[in-house]
């Protein structure tokens, strides 16, 4: 008998698993991919670790998280600052005075405020006219926030790639603020620490899983330990939530990405980890070049070959990675008798993005399993 049986790779399983192993729990993790890591699996080719998932940068506030993981692998001074690219015109991300210049030719904090101000009391004054007070959809809302030029330009065509559905017709909830930046920083994250596993994600996998028993290529639903009791003290599972009900109440609603990755014979393609293409000129949302995640200055140089991959955003289907939670009222609704089921359930921990129906980012799922345990790591 095992004392935990955890259903799941990704980083709420693996971190588990590392701190129940510390503390002399026998674990067996299960794993339906051909791989440890979950989304942050990374495969290397030619050299450069490919996120093969989607772009994975670890940023957090949490100095308690950033010292966990750096005690298992250190990280490198990778800083995220995508690039805008709208008909060829490339922008900085987030809303900075770097985009402000580009958008408008302003230099100043005072000029860029007032500009946005304008285009907002525009969009303000026309939902007046037509007496509405509050934004009925996200283009309402977007246009409220920051105006016309950077909504069009930035925002709109590539949330509607995102959600293949007009902004029109989205609810405003889904962007209920955008951050607005009037000093020339490029840094997308605020938070004190980010970077990169130096070596790739499957460092920080590597190190986590270290003396635990792992099986991949192990579908909890169609092998043995979908009986689960009968090799497990407890079970910690980290699947899709309503899967784990045999879908009783209904299916809960996904949106996954798809990449094209190819090899591209020059060393250095696009100049930047991530652009986002903001027109529907193209059919992907962005393209990521995974080398600039881990090279950089001349190293870029060092190979002379480079990856890319597209990301193409689409609905979900079965068979395929269910990626970001649908949180509407639907959804939301079906997703609270799902926790009500679970939290029924004897002997069974749901965590992680696909268990609790909630987009995460990686720091946070390690600092909820830290407080799982309560005590901080050794």
């Amino acid at each position: 008998m095992y004392d935990y049986l955890i259903v799941g790779s990704g980083l709420f399983g693996a971190t588990f698993a590392h701190l129940a192993a510390q503390r002399g729990f026998q674990c067996l993790v299960i794993e339906k991919r051909p791989h440890l890591g979950g989304n942050i699996y990374c495969e290397c080719m030619e050299g450069i670790n490919v996120h093969k998932y989607g772009a994975h940068i670890f940023h957090t506030n949490n100095k308690e998280v950033w010292d966990f993981v750096n005690r298992l692998v250190s990280f490198n001074r990778y800083t995220n600052c995508p690039v805008a690219n709208y008909h060829g015109k490339l922008f900085n991300l987030p809303f900075n005075m770097n985009t402000f210049y580009q958008m408008w030719g302003v230099t100043t904090p005072e000029d860029a405020a007032a500009k946005i101000e304008e285009q907002k009391a525009e969009a303000i004054a026309k939902m007046k006219a037509e007496g509405v007070t509050e934004p009925r959809n996200l283009e309402e809302q977007g246009l409220c926030l920051v105006g016309k030029d950077i909504f069009e330009k930035l925002i709109k065509e590539y949330t509607e790639k995102q959600w293949e559905r007009p902004c029109s017709e989205l609810p405003a909830f889904i962007i209920k603020r955008l951050p607005v930046r009037l000093v020339y920083d490029n840094n997308y994250f605020n938070d004190a620490f980010q970077g990169i596993p130096i070596g790739g994600y499957n460092r920080l996998t590597e190190a986590l899983m270290e003396g635990v028993e792992c099986r991949t290529d192990t579908d909890f639903f169609r092998s043995e330990y979908r009986n689960w009791r009968r090799h497990a003290r407890q079970l910690v599972y980290t699947g899709p939530l309503d899967e784990y009900f045999g879908f009783c109440l209904g299916k809960l609603d996904w949106r996954t990405v798809c990449f094209k990755t190819r090899i591209i014979d020059t060393p250095n393609y696009q100049g930047n980890a991530v652009v986002n293409y903001t027109s529907h000129e193209q059919p992907y949302t962005r393209v990521i070049e995974h080398k600039h995640f881990e090279m950089f200055g001349d190293a870029v140089y060092d190979l002379p070959k480079t990856i890319v991959s597209e990301e193409y955003s689409s609905p979900y289907k079965d068979g395929m990675e269910p990626f970001y939670p649908i949180n509407d009222s639907r959804n939301d609704a079906l997703a609270r008798e799902y926790h009500l089921l679970a939290a029924k359930e004897s002997g069974v921990t749901f965590g992680g993005r696909l268990a609790e129906y909630k987009y995460y980012d990686m720091a946070p799922v390690i600092e909820k399993v830290l407080n799982l345990f309560n005590t901080p790591a050794r």
